[in-house]
């Protein structure tokens, strides 16, 4: 499959989508472990393709190292999205999604925060790096 912008594009739609439901349903408060439980059932109902808790390996200086690191969801081999439940998003979980999109060679990553009253307005930050830039618009 031929990944586009517009691809994407409608991917983050549809994780926000769930993301959306799921918050809509439980709401703000709960431990980041449940919210992960209800996307995946989420994602399971808008037959999605995804993997939870993948380990995330570390290519250094031409050794692919296993490490301890675990993404929330990788979405369709392309998309990875990491779930907080916290007061604040801090520049280190920016940071985490970053390192776990160039890891995984991922152009678009998704930082969903639950503890918020609004998901999508509050919750929800998309980011990019160079790989999308090389994606086609359609």
């Amino acid at each position: 499959m031929r990944i586009t912008k517009r691809f994407l594009t409608d991917l983050v739609y549809q994780v926000n989508g769930a993301a959306i439901e799921v918050h809509k349903a439980l709401g703000p408060g709960l431990f980041e472990s449940v919210y992960q439980k209800c996307m995946i059932q989420e994602f399971r109902l808008r037959g999605l393709h995804f993997q939870s808790e993948i380990r995330v390996p570390v290519n250094y200086k031409g050794h692919t190292l296993e490490t301890a690191l675990r993404c929330d969801f990788f979405i369709e081999n392309i998309l990875v999205v990491e779930l907080k439940a916290v007061e604040k998003v801090l520049p280190v979980h920016e940071a985490q999604l970053i390192t776990y999109m160039k890891l995984l060679n991922s152009p678009e990553g998704l930082l969903i925060n639950f503890n918020t009253s609004h998901i999508f307005n509050e919750g929800q930050k998309t980011y990019v790096n160079e790989l999308y830039r090389d994606l086609e618009d359609e």
